[in-house]
């Protein structure tokens, strides 16, 4: 079954948040791998008294019962449970910082046990199980969200749009200084405490991300998807999606999933 998805699209709230999703489902697979996927989220696990257990960075793991997540530069493989139910929010990363009371970098390639950051979601996560509606829940994380939510400056908005992959703007060092007004020191500095990583490091990942999506959701060429995502030359296209994901491009189309940035292995 596919994931439940809202998106706000009203001010502030959307300002800081991406999507609200839910997972409700059994599972016909053992193994479910995410690749990076360049989100900050909230999640919450309803599935019942067994721990999920995943792999991450060559260490294992079992899920708590709600966590935040930052940037992942690696996969990420879940062994799936028979049934599983899920309720997260995807933030924007610029902004998060202002929700989370730290910046995102802090959480990069971590998931963090949401009550060692903010206590109170033990009693949060109690009230979003009883509740059974999809925007029973929204409302209540909302009503959260927003009461934390801070100013809003146009620079945010302007790193929202970038990271989202919602500008043409070209990624490239001189050309994003440019238009954040900032020096190559200050961005640098800036992308770190976001992702985790510096600005090169930072653009590379966006190319990454944008072949990713193209991958998904069009029938372009490889050849194409590299052109189109910045990439210098092919070579360099499939070095860089092998790094992240541990597969070439070709690859992933082969096997991706209806969920971006998400594919399964093993049938039961």
């Amino acid at each position: 079954m596919k994931p439940l998805i809202f998106q706000p699209k009203e001010l502030p709230l959307s300002n800081v948040v991406k999507a609200f999703w839910q997972v409700s489902r059994g599972n016909e697979y053992q193994h479910e791998i995410i690749i990076p996927k360049g989100v900050v989220e909230i999640i919450f696990n309803f599935t019942g008294a067994m721990p999920i257990h995943y792999s991450m960075y060559n260490k294992d793991h079992h899920m708590p019962r709600s966590f935040v997540q930052g940037y992942h530069n690696k996969p990420i493989t879940l062994e799936l449970p028979k049934n599983q139910s899920l309720f997260g929010v995807v933030l924007h990363a610029a902004p998060a910082k202002y929700i989370l009371g730290m910046p995102t970098g802090e959480i990069a390639r971590r998931c963090v046990d949401m009550t060692l950051i903010e206590p109170c979601f033990h009693e949060i996560w109690h009230q979003l199980a009883d509740l059974t509606s999809f925007h029973a829940r929204i409302n209540l994380l909302s009503e959260w969200i927003l009461q934390r939510l801070a100013s809003f400056s146009d620079r945010d908005r302007a790193f929202n749009a970038l990271l989202s992959l919602e500008t043409n703007r070209k990624l490239s060092v001189a050309g994003i200084s440019d238009w954040l007004c900032y020096s190559p020191r200050q961005l640098s500095r800036k992308f770190y405490q976001i992702a985790g990583m510096n600005t090169e490091q930072t653009l590379l990942y966006l190319k990454y991300l944008k072949a990713k999506r193209l991958i998904h959701n069009t029938n372009l060429s490889l050849s194409q998807i590299a052109y189109s995502a910045d990439f210098s030359d092919q070579s360099h296209f499939i070095k860089t999606f092998r790094e992240f994901t541990n597969l070439t491009p070709g690859q992933y189309r082969k096997i991706k999933s209806e969920m971006e940035g998400h594919y399964f292995e093993n049938v039961r």
